[in-house]
């Protein structure tokens, strides 16, 4: 909106968000953790989607919730403690990051049909945009980014 001198207002169109929509929580490894990341994430599309008027597919969701799956499920694996789960997303993209107690930054390994096992972060690769981990004074920080959409 804009306010003219004379006091009057003047509609400029649908008002969006500045800043991207932050949420975390975490999780001490009890069971459960990782179907309760799950609802996190898909409660914070919902928010998405009222506050930022995201257009989101079933198929930006499902590769959202499974990426978070993911990176959770792995943290809970590799870390001797606590993790965090962060969310910050607009209505074009989320960045998913994960923390975690282990300094040991995830391998990604070849693919191998064969293999049983270790497949997360090759389906974390495939579903995201962007990938990364680094060591921070914690442990580690994985991220992800996933593009939100239509289907």
């Amino acid at each position: 909106m804009i306010d003219d001198p004379g006091g009057a207002v003047i509609p400029t169109g649908v008002d969006i968000p500045v800043q991207p929509l932050r949420r975390a929580t975490h999780y001490t490894g009890e069971p459960g953790c990782i179907a309760d990341a799950r609802s996190f994430a898909a409660h914070f599309l919902e928010q998405l989607r009222t506050e930022w008027c995201a257009e989101i597919g079933s198929g930006s969701e499902d590769a959202l919730l499974l990426v978070v799956s993911e990176l959770v499920t792995n943290a809970d694996r590799h870390s001797q403690g606590p993790y965090i789960l962060e969310l910050e997303g607009t209505d074009s993209a989320v960045s998913v990051c994960v923390y975690d107690s282990s300094a040991a930054l995830p391998r990604r390994f070849p693919r191998d049909p064969e293999r049983i096992g270790r497949h997360g972060l090759e389906i974390v690769f495939a579903l995201a945009a962007e990938v990364g981990a680094e060591r921070v004074p914690v442990g580690k920080r994985v991220r992800a980014l996933v593009h939100l959409g239509r289907d």
